[in-house]
């Protein structure tokens, strides 16, 4: 009888688990498809296959929601971007191509919702920060040979040529291929890390 409820508690916390991160999810989804202002708790709801009421039990407000998917965003870019080790470039601008080919047009939505929405403020901040943090990790080795203005030079040279905006610029912009953006990428990087670009 024991392990019988032990067993069910468990069923239950699992099922719980699921619909928590089924309704992120669809909140993940739909911000990177409109407007936060035009995403509605109804919307998400059913996505999430749930009701209105459970996503307000479980956040409790839109705002609760949006920090909340906000979150399990980042773990999951931070999983996908931080596979490769210091020094690894290679790895790193591969990891960084595909995220960017599946977040790119998320994230540039994001960006342009930042400077009327709190929600979205919230989310280019932590990505930003998740972006420099990233380059710090990837780069170190080159950046820990630079002091001062020269150090923060390089690090600013390889924010901006892996931000992005840079993807968009070679992806949308120009429509390069998936295959030209990144070796454009690789090009570039491999200039400043060279002292070509930087």
């Amino acid at each position: 009888m024991k392990y019988t409820r032990t067993y069910r508690m468990g069923a239950r916390a699992e099922a719980a688990a699921a619909t928590h991160r089924r309704i992120l999810e669809a909140t993940l989804r739909l911000s990177g498809t409109r407007p936060w202002e035009d995403v509605a708790l109804a919307d998400v709801a059913r996505a999430a296959r749930v009701t209105v009421q459970t996503v307000l039990r479980r956040f409790g407000s839109k705002d609760g929601l949006a920090v909340a998917a906000t979150e399990l965003g980042l773990a999951e870019v931070r999983r996908a971007r931080w596979r490769a080790a210091p020094g690894d470039v290679d790895t790193a601008l591969r990891d960084l191509a595909a995220h960017y080919e599946e977040w790119g047009a998320r994230s540039l939505r994001f960006l342009a919702q930042e400077e009327g929405t709190p929600a979205m403020r919230r989310i280019t901040h932590a990505g930003r920060a998740l972006h420099h943090a990233w380059v710090d990790h990837v780069f170190g080795p080159w950046l820990s040979r630079r002091r001062g203005l020269a150090r923060a030079r390089l690090r600013a040279h390889l924010i901006a040529a892996t931000d992005v905006y840079a993807w968009k610029i070679w992806r949308r912009d120009l429509r390069q291929s998936t295959r030209a953006t990144a070796a454009t990428l690789r090009g570039l990087v491999g200039a400043i890390l060279n002292g070509k670009g930087g």
